[in-house]
């Protein structure tokens, strides 16, 4: 039996919503973002790609490039449903599937053809995509997931392609070494400088060149250009930690607002470990200068959910990283070591009321909205927040609307 593993990748997926809910938007050059000058290029629509824009990107260079696009903020919690409805169709009709982001998935169909036909049965399950949620989406069908991935590549936009068994290297060798997953800007430039720019080059090098160029990844990347790189389908993304950020508006030095935002960031997070029986053992904070220059600084402590250890280790942190007393222009907190469990009581320090105080917050908040219960202390960081549970085992959401 060949394995039929297929690659399914929603279209330009936050502009197509955006174009669902507005059909005014059809055909128009548009960008989804952050809208301010800091904010990023989430999404671009194929009109806008022409001027040279691309995800990543500045909006504020991205404008230049295209006056006349018309820049939408996005919305995180509307991209989510969007993405649940595809979610929901993929899970009732394939026997394993991976979702690897919001708006790409991975299905196993190996042992199809021998009673319907794998081809068959992906170009039926993405024209039932298309009917029932009205999104473009495209597909790849191979032996593994890397050719799958970059066979729709190939097939977009809104179309669908067969790499059959035995064809791969030849479908891989006419490609860009860009088109490796990955495949980064800093592996490009290094391959390019040994005067490889195309994938047929890598497959006829030794394995041994590219390791002594590129390290234990240049191995991986050799069996990737082969076409017989075969990493596994997860269908469970395990969270080894969780983070968030905020990049500021405008450069600060004010400390009670960066006090504020830690501590907003220190209670969501602190919930989410709660709602969700974890725990951890090493907090990390980060900070971004406004020359950005980008230092974190960790610690270890015992393991806990609860914020009244939590946010002073982050403030702690803070003081002893803090030292260039310049402007800041992004700072985040992550908790990582995660353990599945409950807060141990400290027989000597804690007290019914505030374990009970815990218990009322947080049902609040499962019921509310997280954000509509809250410490005074943390009142001014009105959008740190997150729309999802972050250990539902799907991949982390990038949100649209996120500065860099």
């Amino acid at each position: 039996m060949q394995p039929q593993i297929l690659h399914l990748d929603l279209d330009t997926f936050f502009v197509s919503c955006e174009r669902l809910l507005d059909s005014r938007l059809l055909k128009r050059p548009l960008l989804v973002g952050g809208t301010g000058d800091r904010g990023v290029v989430a999404a671009c629509s194929y009109e806008t790609r022409r001027f040279g824009i691309h995800s990543g990107m500045s909006m504020k260079l991205a404008r230049q490039l295209c006056p006349e696009a018309t820049i939408i903020r996005g919305n995180a919690g509307t991209y989510t449903k969007f993405s649940q409805q595809v979610t929901e169709i993929i899970k009732e009709r394939v026997p394993v599937f991976e979702k690897s982001s919001i708006d790409e998935f991975y299905a196993d169909l190996s042992g199809m053809d021998k009673f319907f036909g794998s081809y068959k049965y992906a170009s039926e399950l993405r024209n039932l995509i298309i009917k029932e949620t009205g999104l473009p989406i495209s597909f790849g069908l191979s032996s593994n997931k890397v050719v799958s991935k970059m066979a729709t590549g190939e097939a977009k936009p809104n179309n669908q392609m067969r790499v059959d068994h035995g064809l791969e290297k030849s479908f891989l060798a006419p490609l860009s070494i860009r088109k490796i997953p990955s495949v980064g800007k800093r592996t490009f430039e290094t391959l390019r400088g040994l005067g490889i720019t195309k994938i047929h080059t890598l497959q006829e090098m030794p394995m041994e060149m590219l390791i002594s160029a590129l390290g234990v990844h240049g191995q991986t990347i050799w069996k990737r250009a082969q076409g017989i790189d075969r990493p596994p389908l997860v269908p469970f993304h395990e969270r080894k930690s969780i983070s968030t950020e905020r990049t500021f508006g405008k450069d600060t030095t004010n400390m009670e607002q960066l006090k504020t935002t830690l501590t907003a960031m220190v209670e969501n997070l602190a919930f989410h470990l709660r709602t969700n029986e974890k725990l951890t053992s090493c907090v990390t904070i980060r900070i971004r200068y406004s020359d950005f220059q980008t230092y974190t600084r960790q610690m270890k402590i015992p393991y806990t959910s609860a914020d009244h250890i939590l946010i002073p280790k982050v403030l702690e942190l803070f003081e002893k990283l803090y030292q260039r007393r310049m402007l800041v222009r992004l700072v985040g907190v992550r908790f990582s070591d995660l353990v599945s469990g409950n807060y141990q009581i400290n027989m000597f320090e804690d007290t019914q009321e505030m374990l009970s105080l815990y218990h009322a917050m947080d049902h609040i908040r499962k019921r509310f909205g997280d954000r509509k219960v809250m410490y005074a202390t943390s009142m001014g960081a009105k959008t740190i927040g997150s729309l999802h549970n972050p250990f539902n085992g799907e991949p982390p959401i990038v949100l649209a609307h996120r500065n860099q």
